[in-house]
């Protein structure tokens, strides 16, 4: 079956360049989310499919996990050179179907023991039984009937770790939210590295949702107590990577400078990965080739990360954005010649991007196309202040005559006041004097009231 034109140039662009050493990006990683990387790679890269599937199947036959084992034979394909070992499925299944019948057994004990700590181990045993078959959804199902079982603020936070891992492993980011409110919002939840855990999660989630500004001031916040705590998850060259890119996308220049290039903390994230460090310092300092030509020869190696594969043409095309609005914010004018070159494209195609821009109302700029130059629309301050300051005389004006509308009103008793005690609602003074035959409003008060309308 020939291979649709769109992915076949999906894969030349993951496959063109790059300095991608697997070896090295596993070691980043342990747990489940090392295999599925490994299994992400094969799928994506067909000139790493075969290194990437032989280090897989090695590592998930140290598990029990059969369903990630079929998952890389069927990446594999009929000629991928793997063949199904099926002694080693059927003697794996069966010591599962033991391993779960004496959970299930144990966690029944419990439940008539009546024991909460008991029950809620049981619970937790049998999701992390799920969790290791990739069975998340099981595992996510026992990890929350804890829920009711925990006793201490330090059990809650662990149900909502493991109901986190378990619900990023599932890509269900909205659980992830809710369970990081919930352990933030837990006594007791101000641990370091408990906190670190819980922003990288988050940043994971708001990276799935495309809010790059929110992800990255979430990776921004890690401590360097994270580590490798949280290396079943992403590693600490992901905050520097996820940080660096999200950071470049959407935050100021002001804010790049403040909370990534003179944060303390960030900066030993960034020591891990000298090209985001490169791109970023480039960029601030207003090298936009070179730090656009640091980004590209990064794509290949991004197109292979298995949460940032769906997000690199975004993240680029607001980077190149963003470089091109501060690039001319300080100018009238701009030669788009010397701009081209300072972009390292031509002036076509710099013309096009700048049309773009304009029409997104990034840029408050006309282009002279015949000139190659681009002139930025003035303000023309004088006409704005006298309509600031007659905007200004209409709304006092306005608020002028409501005020003394009002006055009359309550002057004039044309208002509906409490009955008794300035509770509830009732008729005018007048309605009730009327009512019990009292004398009516002198007329002076309508007169008054007449006349000031």
């Amino acid at each position: 079956m020939d291979q649709p034109a769109s992915s076949a140039s999906s894969a030349g662009e993951v496959d063109a360049g790059g300095s991608f050493d697997i070896e090295a990006y596993l070691s980043n990683y342990t747990g489940v989310t090392r295999i599925r990387r490994l299994a992400f790679i094969a799928s994506v890269s067909p000139a790493r499919k075969q290194d990437a599937l032989r280090l897989a199947v090695n590592e998930v036959k140290r598990t029990s996990n059969t369903a990630l084992y079929n998952e890389l034979l069927n990446i594999a394909g009929e000629d991928g050179g793997l063949t199904r070992d099926d002694g080693w499925i059927e003697q794996v299944e069966r010591k599962a179907a033991q391993r779960q019948d004496k959970l299930e057994v144990d966690l029944n004990n419990h439940k008539t023991s009546l024991v909460k700590e008991s029950i809620r181990m049981g619970h937790t045993d049998l999701g992390d039984f799920h969790y290791e078959r990739g069975d998340f959804n099981a595992a996510l199902k026992c990890y929350v009937r804890t829920r009711d079982y925990c006793t201490t603020s330090k059990h809650i936070i662990n149900m909502c770790l493991y109901v986190i891992r378990a619900s990023i492993q599932m890509g269900n980011f909205t659980h992830v939210q809710n369970y990081i409110t919930k352990a933030e919002s837990t006594p007791d939840g101000n641990d370091p590295t408990l906190v670190a855990q819980l922003r990288v999660a988050a940043g994971l989630a708001f990276l799935e949702s495309k809010k790059y500004k929110l992800a990255a001031r979430k990776f921004l916040e890690v401590s360097s107590e994270l580590g490798t705590q949280y290396s079943d998850v992403a590693s600490a060259q992901d905050v520097a990577l996820y940080g660096g890119l999200c950071a470049l996308a959407s935050l100021d220049r002001a804010e790049l400078k403040s909370k990534v290039i003179d944060s303390t903390t960030f900066r030993t994230f960034l020591e891990l990965h000298p090209q985001i460090r490169e791109a970023v310092q480039d960029f601030y300092e207003s090298r936009y080739a070179s730090c656009l030509a640091f980004l590209d020869k990064l794509k290949p190696d991004l197109l292979l990360d298995l949460h940032l594969h769906d997000h690199v043409q975004q993240l680029y095309a607001d980077v190149r954005s963003r470089a091109l609005v501060q690039y001319f914010s300080p100018f009238v004018t701009v030669d788009m010649r010397l701009m081209a070159a300072a972009f390292n494209v031509s002036v076509e195609a710099l013309e096009k991007e700048l049309a773009a821009l304009i029409m997104a109302r990034q840029i408050a700029a006309r282009i002279d196309s015949q000139a190659k130059v681009l002139h930025s629309r003035q303000i023309d301050q004088r006409s704005a202040t006298f309509a600031s300051a007659i905007k200004m005389g209409e709304d006092y004006l306005r608020d002028m005559k409501a005020l003394i509308l009002r006055i009359n009103l309550m002057r004039a008793d044309f208002i509906v006041k409490g009955s008794g005690e300035g509770q509830g609602y009732g008729p005018s003074k007048s309605s009730r004097q009327e009512a019990r035959g009292g004398p009516a409003p002198s007329s002076s008060a309508d007169g008054a009231f007449i006349d000031s309308m």
